[in-house]
């Protein structure tokens, strides 16, 4: 039984690796869409990221067909939240799974060939999940800057619309300024605007491409003045308090629950570890032989 499912596995992975070659040098032009999809973000990919990419870009339709169209839309809403991370579209993501689940489905054969029942686990979870891991990285880490970042950009945006500057043109001459993610979303807003957007949907969409709370405090508040025709600046600047506010709270509760993980680490490993270290002390001072105490002499 187990030669069999050798054989197998190393069937399956001699056939898995012939066909990759045969799709790597067959002529036969992608899909229109596809191409274009392959080719977002090749700046900024990877070489091992580019080299998955083409794996599996044949199989990305089939992929989305079982996923099926809410989850896509789910999905391509997340991959817009970590910002398209490495040029990641929704075609290179259902690519990328597609050839990390059969890489996994063969590593967890072979491991469970071999009776490695834990790697065969932890090979599943790589194919079901390494697509996806990318994502909420990029997510949480683009959060953390876009929640550091807004307050002073909005004190600055007070300052340049107290000046005299409109807001729309005090939002291009802010962004200009900065860099980053938080910034690289204004610049996607105002296309929008000059595509013909309304400000309002525009910022709409800017809420839904980041899962902040400052992000949507931004909008909700931004929106609210605009509605009750209060001035800008001061909206800006009332907006940028509440959110260091916010921010020191959040802070001290952070502060407040590491207190007690600090005070277990503490009693788990740093008290018995001085005890042995007080107790062998004594023993070796007072020149007793450790031998004659275990034998129980």
């Amino acid at each position: 039984m187990l030669a069999l499912l050798l054989g197998l596995a190393m069937g399956a992975a001699v056939l898995g690796i012939v066909t990759a070659i045969r799709l790597l040098r067959t002529p036969s032009p992608l899909p229109p869409d596809l191409a274009l999809a392959l080719e977002i973000g090749a700046t900024r990919v990877t070489v091992a990221g580019s080299a998955v990419d083409r794996l599996g870009i044949r199989f990305a339709p089939l992929v989305l067909r079982l996923m099926g169209p809410e989850r896509v839309e789910r999905k391509r809403r997340r991959i817009d939240q970590a910002g398209n991370p490495q040029g990641l579209t929704v075609e290179r993501y259902a690519a990328r799974r597609a050839v990390y689940g059969v890489f996994g489905v063969l590593l967890t054969l072979i491991f469970l060939g071999n009776g490695w029942p834990f790697f065969a686990l932890f090979a599943l979870g790589f194919g079901a999940f390494a697509a996806d891991a990318v994502i909420w990285q990029s997510i949480r880490e683009r959060r953390d800057v876009i929640d550091r970042t807004l307050p002073d950009f909005l004190d600055v945006l007070a300052v340049v619309v107290s000046a005299g500057l409109g807001f729309r043109q005090a939002l291009e001459r802010v962004s200009a300024r900065y860099e980053g993610p938080w910034a690289d979303e204004i610049r996607i807003t105002l296309r929008q605007m000059d595509m013909g957007v309304s400000r309002r949907q525009a910022f709409d969409d800017l809420r839904r491409r980041n899962d902040s709370e400052p992000v949507n405090q931004f909008v909700t508040a931004l929106q609210q003045g605009e509605e009750l025709g209060a001035p800008i600046a001061d909206t800006l600047v009332q907006i940028a308090t509440d959110m260091r506010r916010t921010d020191a709270q959040n802070a001290r509760r952070r502060a407040a629950k590491a207190i007690p993980k600090a005070t277990l680490a503490t009693l788990v490993f740093m008290v018995p570890a001085t005890m042995i270290v007080i107790v062998a002390g004594m023993i070796l001072g007072s020149g007793t032989n450790i031998t004659d105490i275990l034998n129980g002499r």
